[in-house]
């Protein structure tokens, strides 16, 4: 019998030959990772007399949400985290210096297909871009795997979503994951594995594939994954020294359902407040006022995404009554946007260059909403207060949009530009 991408990863991982929907397997982990809530983690080791974990050189941690501290509480956290990380032998330690963690562990190359990941943190799914199986668990699931190197999991089913066709100019791949949430609902793949395939999943860059398997968890994924192709060995060419295989599900694989999209008049789409499949496309969603507009997060704030919104705003400048954030994905987004220009473009512009983080995407610092506050963001969520006031609202949308919305001052179709 054919087995899907999740079966496979979690068959090898449990050292099983095959492994079924619905079975409960115990699998070895091959990289844990722990951001801002890794101090909560190791408190739990210490006052159960844990004094070492099973591999400290598979678990990488790193400061992305509270970075740099925004509070003094935050900042003593910070404080005791790095002691803490001494304490139990944490090389793979980058602080507040590389930026938002999904980004960092595929640029640094701790991502690599077929292997099995799991993260303090919900969107580890993007790892399924590079045909990885990630996903976010909780604080006493780390501790767990900190000390035995293994977790239980119940294999998912899969559904495939089959795009076909072409995205017209000015529609990204974040339209279209966005257009799957409405039409399919943010429940469409819960406790399920997610599979995108077809004509138009290999034509997207790596980026346009994190931002997918990113926002997978948003439709309910366990898993989100692209087959991983030449595009993924090339982009690690130069990034690990692991071994690795172009994993692909098999032809026979059995799906528990599988949906056919053909995007070719696909508009720019907007994730009204306040849920993320409540889903407009460009042209429903009216006259909005925008006061602030981001660019940024582990969806959307890697290169190609700054780029476009460079391209959208040169010659251009921010409209007087919004405000532009940008904030690059990491350290090695920013220093690629300085050499290309784009900052400076995003700078005359009128836009205000924010250091590589989570930032305002879940309401910590940078860039909070006041009441009655509008902002049209790349990021993935919506909810009411998520980016300050309870009072603001919050409208998710591509950087191209973004970038067109802080032109006109109010949502805006990217076509037009």
């Amino acid at each position: 019998m054919g087995a899907t991408l999740a079966q496979k990863i979690l068959a090898r991982a449990s050292g099983r030959g095959e492994v079924e929907p619905g079975q409960y397997v115990t699998a070895n982990i091959d990289l844990a990772m722990m951001t801002d809530q890794m101090y909560a983690v190791f408190r739990m080791l210490v006052e159960a007399g844990i004094k070492k974990i099973w591999d400290p050189n598979k678990v990488v941690c790193l400061l992305d949400h509270y970075a740099p501290s925004p509070t003094v509480e935050s900042a003593e956290v910070g404080k005791k985290t790095r002691e803490v990380v001494k304490a139990f032998n944490i090389k793979n330690f980058y602080g507040e210096r590389a930026g938002i963690a999904h980004q960092v562990l595929p640029e640094r190359g701790w991502i690599v297909p077929g292997e099995l990941i799991v993260a303090t943190d919900s969107h580890t799914t993007t790892y399924g871009a590079f045909g990885a199986a990630g996903t976010g668990i909780g604080v006493s699931e780390m501790a767990y795997v900190l000390t035995t190197g293994t977790l239980w999991f119940k294999v998912p089913e899969t559904i495939k979503f089959h795009m076909l066709g072409k995205l017209q100019p000015g529609v990204m791949s974040k339209d279209l994951i966005l257009y799957i949430a409405g039409k399919y609902s943010t429940e469409i793949a819960q406790y399920k594995s997610v599979e995108f395939t077809g004509q138009v999943a290999q034509e997207m860059s790596l980026g346009s594939r994190m931002t997918m398997s990113n926002m997978a968890v948003e439709i309910g994924g366990k898993f989100g994954f692209f087959e991983p192709d030449e595009k993924v060995t090339q982009y690690l060419s130069h990034r690990t020294d692991k071994s690795f295989d172009l994993l692909k599900a098999d032809e026979e694989a059995i799906y528990e359902r599988i949906y056919e999209i053909d995007v070719s008049a696909l508009e720019p789409q907007v994730a009204v407040p306040f849920a993320v499949d409540n889903v407009k496309s460009i042209s429903e969603v009216g006259e909005v006022r925008v006061d602030q507009a981001v660019l940024g997060s582990c969806t959307n704030g890697r290169l190609e995404d700054l780029r476009i919104a460079a391209k959208i705003l040169e010659g251009r400048e921010v409209h007087p009554d919004t405000r532009l954030l940008v904030i690059p994905a990491s350290a090695e987004v920013y220093k690629e946007a300085v050499k290309e220009g784009i900052l400076s473009v995003l700078i005359e512009a009128g836009g205000v260059i924010c250091n590589p983080g989570c930032g305002p995407c879940f309401g910590a610092h940078m860039g909070l909403l006041a009441s009655g506050e509008t902002c049209v963001a790349s990021i993935n969520r919506n909810f009411k207060g998520r980016m300050g006031s309870p009072e603001s609202k919050v409208y998710l949308a591509s950087p191209a949009t973004v970038a067109a919305s802080a032109i006109e001052g109010k949502i805006a179709d990217p076509r037009n530009y």
